[in-house]
């Protein structure tokens, strides 16, 4: 009996088939054309199951795609569930990060806000989304403005500044004593700024 051909597959030799078939499903060609990819790779498999010859490598074929395809779906499954985790994670930690008791702020060298927290905000007298790219130094006083920017300028030695204490002065608000503590802010290049609220002086 001779074996029937099809005009799609000039060779129908049963590990050449196979491999054509492989290639067609997880080839690159599935990937740049997945309809045409899926049309070709079910000609393939209808070929090899269509022969005796070579119907057991069609079966062969269809489990291990079979079983690619749940492997596909727990991995994507796996996936799913870290990225809700990671959000979660995200978000539990930019909720604890704004109800600190400490306002924490990133500046960058020239003393300019780059990001804060709600704590922050509050004591800067703004509402959070509109202090990015004020510069502090526009809510101190003359003295704690100089005394700011040194300590700024103190973080490229080799000590960082100790704390000091500023009044930030909120526009159309009360003045709000604070300890500033700085440190570098390695990713940024600027400084990481915590102020915490303090008692007037006497």
């Amino acid at each position: 009996m001779s074996r029937s051909t099809s005009p799609d597959i000039p060779d129908m030799d049963p590990q050449a088939l196979r491999r054509r078939a492989a290639a067609r499903l997880g080839g690159p060609a599935a990937a740049a054309q997945p309809a045409t990819a899926i049309v070709d790779a079910l000609s393939v498999l209808h070929t090899l199951a269509s022969s005796p010859a070579t119907a057991p490598d069609a079966l062969a074929l269809l489990h291990e795609l079979q079983v690619h395809q749940v492997e596909l779906d727990l991995q994507a499954q796996e996936l799913q569930e870290s990225r809700a985790e990671l959000e979660s994670a995200l978000r539990q930690q930019a909720e604890r990060h704004d109800a600190w008791p400490v306002g924490c702020l990133v500046v960058d060298a020239g003393g300019v806000v780059v990001e804060l927290n709600e704590t922050a905000a509050r004591l800067l007298g703004l509402p959070q989304g509109q202090a990015p790219g004020q510069r502090l130094g526009a809510f101190l006083a003359g003295h704690d403005r100089l005394r700011f920017e040194a300590a700024l300028a103190g973080l490229r030695g080799e000590q960082p500044p100790p704390s000091f204490r500023l009044v930030i002065e909120p526009p159309g608000q009360a003045p709000r004593p604070v300890v500033a503590s700085l440190g570098r802010d390695t990713a940024t290049g600027g400084a990481l700024l915590c102020l915490l609220p303090a008692e007037p002086e006497a």
